[in-house]
């Protein structure tokens, strides 16, 4: 029997990885120009909440759903902010560059399932943004995986 397939959670080594990640990337959106404003009010708890919520969206356990308010608490992130495809660009580019920082995996199937979520989420976050959008109604987020590339040996 085939080795079970791990969950990108698993891949990018758990929760230690992504909260790494998410302290080395708030670390450069406070630093960043276009960003800092929209961070600058952010709680400590901020970097831990989200690498919590990008535990989940990987795969792992439904702590974001389960004890922060799921994708209802999401939404209410950024709602009425007017995110800027600029700033959603910058984002997005800051979090590659953390990722490399913290040592996230390199290979080309991690690499492309996480900056298509990257890329996904931040898309609608900025459309979520928008005064008088109409997201989703749910209450878990939505789990990504490995798409068409799941991992292999290089």
């Amino acid at each position: 029997m085939p080795d079970p397939i791990p969950t990108l959670y698993e891949w990018a080594g758990g929760a230690e990885a992504l909260e790494r990640l998410t302290e080395a990337f708030y670390k450069k959106v406070l630093a960043d120009d276009l960003l800092a404003p929209m961070f600058r009010h952010m709680t400590a708890d901020h970097p831990k909440d989200v690498a919590i919520m990008l535990g989940e969206v990987f795969g792992g356990p439904r702590l974001y759903t389960s004890e922060h308010g799921g994708f209802p608490r999401l939404l209410s992130k950024h709602r009425g902010r007017d995110i800027q495809p600029e700033q959603r660009e910058r984002w997005v580019r800051l979090i590659l560059e953390a990722a490399d920082e913290v040592g996230l995996p390199s290979d080309r199937a991690f690499r492309s399932a996480f900056v298509a979520y990257m890329e996904w989420g931040s898309r609608g976050a900025m459309a979520n943004s928008r005064r008088g959008s109409r997201p989703p109604e749910r209450e878990s987020l939505k789990v990504w995986g490995w798409g068409e590339s799941p991992p292999v040996e290089e």
